[in-house]
């Protein structure tokens, strides 16, 4: 038996993979040994959660930010970058379309910020979807670090998943990559109160970030399971040459980023089985068919652009983002086929709550005819 074998064996028989099992898969670089995680993983999620994707319709409604990551394009410090911020009438026209589509849920995400206008702004937009679908769309808010009583008002306002990525849950590799007013403890402190006040968690990290070892992706999985992770976002770290980390980054080429970025989606889905974990854009700048390779490596969740065209080029945290000129219409075509060619189902209409998610609620899953 060898040491994928003794790997999946484990994991089969619900034993806890250690961290030298995650690090293994981690630096699985044979094609062969590749091949087999990659068609395990796949296996383990026809098991947990189908064969089914769901849509997650992205508006990226303002590109203003409180924060100046030293790795993110729209850091506050980017003279070069053009601020926009949508009307709350863009914004629900942009939700009429994904429920017209049957996308079934949202992603509304922005540059961080904790201001009155923009929290109540954020509250109104909510509402108006609300409103406008008859409660039938699923709302996930990615909109960073907030007071709790902000996110409880967003929480009984409608939305139901918030998304916080950690970006890396190494304390010295987030000093690294942030300037000295970020708080590592801070973003750990926020996610624990989003999963107190009842949302839907999720979270995720940079792959490939200058200075990171396998062994710090390792201890992200653990983080995903200690966190209680219901949804995971992740994706290869890009550079953007306007950033601070751009002249860090060496060593790794395109093909590599994408090879490391598949085998941690893999790796997680081996680890964690029943959460959604979303296939990102950033597979797609790295190759053409990126998105699909992270759905066959285990993510079952696809967040199509729905932001107005005119506002995309404004929005890149990494250059060479995909799909900057392909209106709503466009985007969605192209994924649906390119999803069937592969031999998935889209979940039209549903929310598409993982089945982690609703374990903890006790509620099936809901959707845009039902909810």
């Amino acid at each position: 038996m060898d040491r994928l074998d003794e790997i999946f064996r484990k994991s089969d028989s619900g034993m806890e993979l250690a961290r030298e099992d995650l690090v293994s898969m981690l630096s699985m670089s044979e094609k062969s040994g590749m091949d087999r995680l990659f068609k395990k993983a796949y296996e383990v999620k026809t098991k947990h959660v189908g064969r089914k994707v769901f849509f997650r319709g992205l508006i990226e409604f303002s590109n203003i930010c409180e924060k100046d990551c030293l790795y993110c394009g729209i850091r506050r410090s980017n003279a070069n970058t053009k601020r926009f911020m949508l009307e709350k009438g863009e914004i629900l026209d942009a939700a009429k379309f994904a429920f017209e589509n049957e996308y079934g849920s949202l992603v509304l995400q922005s540059g961080e910020r904790s201001d009155a206008f923009f929290v109540d702004f954020v509250d109104a937009a909510v509402k108006g979807i609300k409103e406008l679908s008859g409660g039938k769309l699923g709302i996930t808010l990615c909109v960073g670090e907030q007071s709790e009583e902000t996110y409880r008002r967003w929480f009984e306002s409608g939305a139901h998943r918030y998304l916080l990525r950690i970006e890396t849950s190494k304390s010295d590799l987030y000093r690294r990559i942030h300037p000295a007013d970020h708080s590592f403890d801070r973003r750990i402190e926020c996610l624990r109160t989003i999963k107190r006040i009842g949302y839907q968690t999720g979270t995720g990290v940079m792959i490939g970030l200058p200075g990171q070892s396998l062994e710090d992706l390792a201890d992200d999985i653990f983080f995903f399971k200690q966190i209680d992770a219901d949804m995971i976002g992740m994706g290869p770290y890009i550079v953007h040459r306007e950033t601070p980390l751009a002249t860090e980054a060496a060593g790794y080429g395109n093909e590599a980023r994408l090879d490391l970025g598949l085998r941690m989606i893999a790796a997680t889905r081996i680890f964690l089985k029943d959460v959604n974990i979303a296939s990102t854009t950033a597979l797609q700048a790295l190759n053409d068919t990126g998105r699909e390779l992270g759905l066959l490596a285990g993510a079952n969740v696809i967040m199509p652009n729905i932001t107005e065209t005119r506002y995309r080029p404004s929005y890149q945290l990494y250059e060479g983002k995909p799909c900057l000129d392909e209106n709503s219409s466009m985007c969605k075509a192209c994924l649906k086929r390119r999803i069937e060619d592969i031999g998935e189902t889209i979940g039209f209409g549903e929310w598409g709550d993982s089945p982690h998610a609703r374990k903890k609620d006790g509620k099936s899953t809901r959707t845009a005819e039902t909810k």
